[in-house]
Parts: structure tokens; sequence; C-alpha cells
């Protein structure tokens, strides 16, 4: 049996983004600042503030005016009133609230905490100011994608993360919201185990998997790696999309 690697690289020197920013040349320049040339199955992993950040989602709070529903929200979950605006416009629908912590489907329809909507790591001394989601990842990353497509010829991966919490966990994890030339679901129905059982309801959410393996290497605080190069990624490349993993809500049993 062969030997499996996976080699994931935090990618050192990367400088603060901001709006505008491009990304792609950012990324290409860091590669080479690392000694590190793309081939073809090769993933980039980036978290989802520079991404966020070079599409100017920032929102100054300042500029906020809180609706009644806002203002309600805020009193039940004592946070910000403009803060739960922001929120609300992320948001398809309220599911729980409690004390500093509102949960929703996002507009892209998947359950997290507050839409999404960030303080950390945002803007040096600027506590109005909030980050938002990328309003399409699977976008931003086709972009990324093709970008590198062009400029080395080479055929890789794009995944951005967020970190997330888990109905059923303590703690934050390193999940994927978008994607370009990655596998989201693996569907191993059908296959056999070691003794040669079939197979019946394994399903691997491949890209939450290699989104919590980069998270790890990028850290949550101050570390400032907020990219990855990750060789040797087991699965085929194929146009996968994040539809693929939110599970439809008949079937959530946390709801």
């Amino acid at each position: 049996m062969e030997n499996r690697t996976l080699t994931l690289t935090a990618l050192a020197g990367i400088p603060l983004v901001g709006p505008g920013d491009d990304l792609g040349i950012m990324l290409e320049k860091s590669l080479g600042e690392n000694n590190i040339t793309l081939t073809d199955g090769d993933v980039l992993v980036l978290a989802q503030k520079i991404v966020s950040k070079a599409e100017g989602r920032l929102v100054d709070l300042a500029d906020v005016h809180p609706t009644p529903e806002a203002e309600e929200l805020a009193l039940e979950s004592e946070k910000d009133p403009r803060l739960v605006q922001v929120i609300l416009g992320e948001s398809k629908q309220i599911l729980r609230c409690r004390r500093g912590l509102i949960i929703v489907e996002h507009n892209r329809g998947f359950v997290c905490a507050n839409a999404g909507v960030d303080r950390s790591n945002v803007a040096a001394g600027a506590d109005e100011i909030v980050l938002l989601l990328p309003e399409d990842p699977d976008l931003s990353a086709r972009n990324l994608r093709g970008f590198f497509q062009d400029s080395q010829g080479v055929e890789i991966g794009v995944l951005i993360i967020d970190s997330h919490g888990r109905a059923w966990r303590n703690g934050i994890v390193g999940i994927s919201i978008g994607f370009a030339g990655l596998p989201g679901i693996v569907d191993l129905r059908g296959g056999e185990d070691l003794f040669g059982y079939q197979l019946q309801v394994t399903q691997v959410a491949a890209v939450d998997e290699l989104a919590a393996g980069a998270s790890l290497i990028m850290g949550q605080a101050a570390e400032g790696f907020p990219a990855v190069h990750v060789r040797g990624f087991p699965y085929p490349s194929r146009e996968g999309m994040f539809s693929e993993l939110p599970r439809d809500e008949e079937a959530d049993l946390f709801r």
C-alpha cells in the first residue's frame, strides 16, 4: 500500500488586505516568497476575512439605523441594535437567540452564529467597523482559480473557510463557505471497507475536513497566516459548489 502525504504550508508575509486589493497578485507574490511553485492538483485555502476585506465587505456601524425588529432582538440578545440590524440583513431567518448570541440561517443557506458578522481582526482601532462574509464565496473562489489558470497555467482548487461552532460540540472549527475546483461531498456509498462490507451511508465532507486542517495552522488570533498552500489532497478535482453541504431543513434535527 502506498504512503499518502498531505502537506499544508501557511504562507508567511502576506500583508494586511484592504478593499480593492488584488488577492491573486498578493497570493502569487507570497507563493514566490515562500519558494512554492504551484502544480496541478494543489489547493489554496484562504481565510474568509482576507476575501471579504478585498471585496469591501466592511460596514461602519455609525451608518446603520436599526429597525424596531432589530431593537427588539437587541434587547433579547444584549447586542448593539446596529450590529443586530447588520445580522438581520445577512439572514434568511432567525432560529435561536440568547444573551450574546443569535443563531440564523444565513442568506447563503447555512446555519451559523451572528450571520458570520465579525469584529475581530477587522481593522486596528476601528471598533465600529464590522466585516461581512463574501457575498458569493463560490464565485470568489472561481475567480481566484481562474487567475492562476491564466497566470500560471495550473489547475488548482481554491477553498474559502471560516470558523464556526457546531450544534453538538463545544469549540469552533474551520469549515468551508465557498470553493472551486474541489469536491464538496465525496460519496463513498456502494464502495467496500477493509472487510468487504458495502458502505451504505458514508459521504465525506472533504472540503470541511481540509478546512479544519488549514484552520489549525492559520490560527484564530494574531498569528497572521490567512492563506495555506496544500499539496496531496486525496480526492479528484471537480467543479463542486457549496450548495452540496448544508443539510436540508427537513433533515436538520437541530432546528
